[in-house]
């Protein structure tokens, strides 16, 4: 561990989509830091493998798993639910997990896939751990956005991108992705600004382009475009920095409502920064994820 770097001893952390990629990095400075994580993931397999790997490199063993769908609101209900039976407190939770999809895909709740585990799993689940959050204050919530947010655009009319995957494939993917990561930043905005005063933040963080097995799901043609685009890629290690500094660093420690990319403060779109629609879309995500305010 960087010697500068900031102890999290005795802090009780949860990074969603750790067991691989960004995530799993992300884990691995929380734990070298000596913090308490919590690993979620889909499958049992590879998150007891990538809690292994956080061991053997962090020297932590208070690293564990828990194996969560959060593409589904009861996926989300259940990782809650099982975090609460094990911890009483929450000093750090990271909104790590995500997916981009080529094709459309609904989910058994209805709920277009995209949308439902990059912004709305992430609502509710952060809704759901709230008390938790307030309880151990200081605490901080960290959500992955992504530049890609600048070619986004939040349709209210068509959430479940309906019309929005109309034309090539591969831009409506990215405009329905784009679209995600600024709900993300118009989320953290309005997360702050319930949070005021409470001794918890919210930021959001752009982590580049990362060499992962993101769009991994999309078959031949998703591994293809990653495969011939990773020499230019960061590495996940280079790509969690800045979820790891907005999580640890402690000149951040009041720090709210804000965006980063590369360690440092930068402007979101104006589309992120629209008041009206971050308070619109935390109301219309309440009523889709059946929770209250």
């Amino acid at each position: 561990m960087n010697a500068n770097a900031a102890s999290m001893d005795g802090k009780i952390c949860l990074v969603t989509g750790a067991t691989s990629g960004i995530g799993q990095e992300t884990a691995l400075a929380l734990a070298a830091r000596g913090a308490h994580v919590v690993m979620a993931g889909r499958n049992a397999e590879r998150a007891e493998s990538a809690r292994a790997d956080v061991v053997a490199r962090s020297g932590n063993e208070r690293v564990e798993t828990l194996c969560a769908d959060l593409s589904t609101l009861s996926g989300v209900a259940r990782l809650a639910s099982e975090f609460r039976k094990r911890h009483d407190s929450l000093h750090l939770l990271v909104n790590n997990a995500g997916v981009v999809n080529l094709n459309r895909e609904v989910n058994a709740d209805g709920f277009e896939v995209t949308f439902a585990v990059n912004h709305l799993a992430h609502f509710a689940l952060t809704h759901q751990l709230l008390d938790l959050l307030r309880a151990s204050a200081p605490a901080r919530v960290v959500s992955v956005s992504s530049e890609a947010h600048r070619f986004g655009a939040v349709d209210f009319d068509d959430l479940q991108s309906e019309r929005a995957y109309r034309g090539l494939p591969v831009v409506a993917a990215m405009r329905v992705y784009g679209t995600s990561k600024l709900q993300n930043l118009l989320f953290t905005a309005e997360l702050s600004r319930k949070l005021e005063g409470s001794g918890v933040t919210a930021n959001a963080v752009h982590p580049g382009a990362v060499a992962t097995r993101f769009a991994h799901n999309n078959g031949a043609l998703g591994r293809l475009s990653t495969g011939l685009l990773r020499p230019f890629f960061r590495t996940p290690a280079q790509g969690a920095a800045t979820s790891i500094h907005v999580a640890t660093a402690p000149e951040l420690a009041w720090v709210s409502g804000k965006y980063f990319q590369n360690e440092r403060l930068a402007n979101p779109s104006r589309a992120a920064r629209d008041e009206a629609s971050a308070r619109r879309l935390w109301d219309v995500s309440l009523e889709l994820s059946g929770l209250e305010d």
